[in-house]
């Protein structure tokens, strides 16, 4: 009886444990629903702000428009009717001249008649020479009517359909952005984001992805091109940043709605250069070594081994120098301070012609040689890790793959105990190499 009551208590308390879990995901679900409810409400509201803003903008503009090209055809009639009358004003003078005189020597003509019948012929002499010296029959030409303007406006009332069909065509509201991202993926001082674009229909020609910490509201660009991911390097540790990514479609020059923010951290400890070595000056977040002039060389290690299996250890070449044979970037077991380069024990290491170094050793197989602009990656995994034996001594065994310019090489490492991390490092025995780690 004790065992079967056991039992029976024993199934409540898993019947409990299961209602309360049943209930802790129905409240999280409600807790979705409740976002996806508040995305849609505040989406919409933006949106519709935004559409009511750049309709009055747009009116404003056109009314304006409109303004500017009414003024602009009147002030050409005016320019139209005023030069044309001034020609007319001064033929209307002449000829009010003209009938003033005549009228002058009309009265002057019907007195000298008059005088004439009374025997004084003197003044009719007088009125007829000077009658001679007026230019009675010289008169000046008015225009015909089909000779001067007759102003119009020529107004085209297509412009009406073509403007209506634009603006009935102008603007389009989307339900989802066209782009969203994919994927955020953690690196030492770092973050890699990828996107994919979730509607079919739309061909993308580029993408531009924006981000800022979580705590501030101004985003800034830091990607703008073809490619779907991207490397968003200087993030703080443990400090949550938001990215979002919007795309512009093939041949359009206006961007798409933003996708949906994501919120993404670093854990990772940045990858640092160890200061201090006189042949080498580094940048403020001390993941950028340049060689300088100084004649003390040696290797740059990083400040602590803070690589590790699994990960990519990427080094981006910013300048060149004069290349040496001695030239190395890579990892080692441990700093050896005195040596010249990584082309020795314990390190795998690329020259900045592409020879490729493990313990000290020259493979075969090469890379291309470096340059401005190259990035040379080290991807590692563990093959084994087995006890010790007569064979291996207990040493461990890496898969190490080495890339650069669309080359690589893939190759075992053996080394004589396990390490959780290794160090990276790099030399450069003229100046102008600058070298940035991620």
């Amino acid at each position: 009886m004790e065992l079967e009551t056991e039992a029976l208590l024993q199934e409540a308390r898993e019947s409990i444990e299961a209602a309360r879990t049943y209930r802790r995901e129905l409240q999280h679900r409600l807790k979705g629903l409740h976002l996806a409810r508040q995305q849609i409400k505040d989406s919409a509201a933006l949106t519709r702000d935004v559409l009511e803003q750049h309709f009055n903008d747009l009116k404003g503009t056109l009314r304006k428009l409109l303004d500017e090209r009414l003024q602009s055809l009147l002030q050409e009639v005016d320019a139209i009717e005023q030069g044309s009358i001034k020609p007319l004003d001064e033929c209307q003078k002449l000829i009010e001249q003209g009938v003033g005189t005549a009228d002058e020597l009309l009265q002057e003509g019907e007195s000298a008649i008059c005088e004439a019948i009374q025997q004084d012929s003197d003044r009719l002499c007088n009125f007829t020479k000077k009658a001679l010296h007026i230019q009675l029959d010289s008169l000046p030409e008015v225009p015909s009517l089909v000779d001067v303007p007759c102003l119009s406006a020529q107004l085209d009332d297509s412009l009406l359909t073509i403007v209506r069909n634009q603006i009935f065509d102008h603007g389009t509201v989307a339900s989802r952005p066209p782009v969203q991202i994919e994927e955020l993926v953690e690196k030492p001082g770092a973050i890699l984001v990828r996107w994919c674009k979730v509607d079919e229909g739309f061909l993308p020609q580029d993408y531009r992805l924006q981000y800022c910490k979580s705590t501030a509201s101004h985003f800034e660009d830091v990607y703008v091109g073809s490619d779907t991911e991207f490397i968003v390097l200087h993030i703080d540790p443990n400090v949550d940043y938001q990215f979002r990514v919007c795309a512009r479609g093939d041949g359009r020059q206006e961007w798409s709605p933003w996708s949906v923010s994501q919120i993404g951290c670093s854990t990772l400890v940045p990858h640092e250069w160890t200061p201090g070595l006189e042949g080498y000056s580094l940048s403020s977040r001390r993941n950028i070594a340049l060689r300088n002039d100084s004649q003390v060389g040696g290797v740059l290690y990083s400040k602590a081994p803070t690589y590790y299996c699994g990960q990519t250890l990427t080094f981006r070449i910013e300048t060149v120098g004069q290349p040496d044979k001695k030239d190395s970037i890579g990892v080692c077991v441990e700093q050896q301070h005195g040596c010249d380069s990584l082309q020795r024990d314990k390190a795998v290491c690329v020259s900045t012609n592409g020879a490729v170094f493990v313990n000290g050793k020259e493979m075969t197989n090469q890379l291309p040689a470096v340059t401005s602009g190259s990035a040379v990656t080290f991807d590692m995994e563990t093959v084994n890790l087995g006890p010790p034996n007569k064979n291996e001594g207990g040493s461990v065994k890496l898969r190490v793959t080495i890339s650069s310019n669309n080359r690589e090489v893939v190759f075992d490492w053996v080394l004589d105990h396990w390490c959780r991390s290794l160090y990276f490092g790099c030399s450069f025995f003229y100046p102008g190499w600058k070298v940035l780690v991620f």
